[in-house]
C-alpha cells in the first residue's frame, strides 16, 4: 500500500498540484463547502428520521426534495478529497485520522445502504400516521454520529501532532 502512495507522490501531476501557490487551498475550500451542503442535508433528513426536525412532512417527501443537493455536494466532496488526496498522499498515508475517516466512511456508507434497501421499503406506511419504526430512528442516530465523526476525523487530520501514542508506536509514517 506504502508503494502506491509513494507512486502517486511522485507523479508529474501530484507535485503540480502539490506545489502550485492556489491549488490545495482552493481544493480545501471547496471539499469543506460541498462537505456543509452534504452533512447539512444528511442530518436534516436524519433528525427527520429520529423525530427531531421537520415532523409535518412526510418522510417519502424528503429524499425527492433533498436527494439532487445531496448528492451534488457528496459528489464534488469526493472529487475534491480525491484531489486532497492525490496532491499529498504522503502527508495522508501515516496518518491516523485520515484512515480513521475512512473507516468511518466505509461504515456511514454501509449504514445508508442499510437503510435505504431493507428499511426505506416501508416509508409509505410511515406516511400514513404510523410511528417511524424504530429501524429508521436507530438508522438515523447511527448516521448523524457517524457523519459528526467523519468531519471531526478530517478536521483532525491537519493535526498529525495528535496522533494516538500506539498509532506512532506502528511506524506507518516512517
Amino acid at each position: 500500500m506504502r508503494s502506491l502512495f509513494e507512486w502517486v507522490d511522485a507523479l508529474p501531476s501530484s507535485i503540480a498540484l502539490r506545489e502550485s501557490l492556489n491549488a490545495y487551498p482552493t481544493m480545501l475550500t471547496i471539499h469543506v463547502v460541498s462537505m456543509c451542503l452534504f452533512a447539512g442535508l444528511i442530518a436534516f433528513w436524519d433528525m427527520r428520521l429520529v423525530g427531531l426536525t421537520l415532523k409535518k412532512v412526510p418522510v417519502s417527501n424528503i429524499p425527492t426534495r433533498l436527494f439532487p443537493w445531496a448528492l451534488t455536494g457528496y459528489g464534488v466532496n469526493l472529487i475534491t478529497g480525491g484531489l486532497l488526496l492525490y496532491s499529498q498522499p504522503m502527508r495522508y498515508y501515516g496518518n491516523f485520522y485520515f484512515w480513521a475517516k475512512m473507516a468511518l466512511m466505509l461504515v456511514a456508507g454501509i449504514n445508508m445502504f442499510w437503510f435505504h434497501y431493507a428499511t426505506y421499503k416501508s416509508v409509505q406506511a410511515w406516511d400514513e400516521g404510523r410511528e417511524i419504526p424504530l429501524n429508521a430512528r436507530l438508522a438515523g442516530v447511527v448516521s448523524l454520529v457517524l457523519w459528526a465523526a467523519v468531519v471531526i476525523t478530517g478536521r483532525m487530520m491537519a493535526y498529525s501532532g495528535l496522533m494516538p501514542g500506539w498509532w506512532n508506536n506502528l511506524n506507518i509514517g516512517a
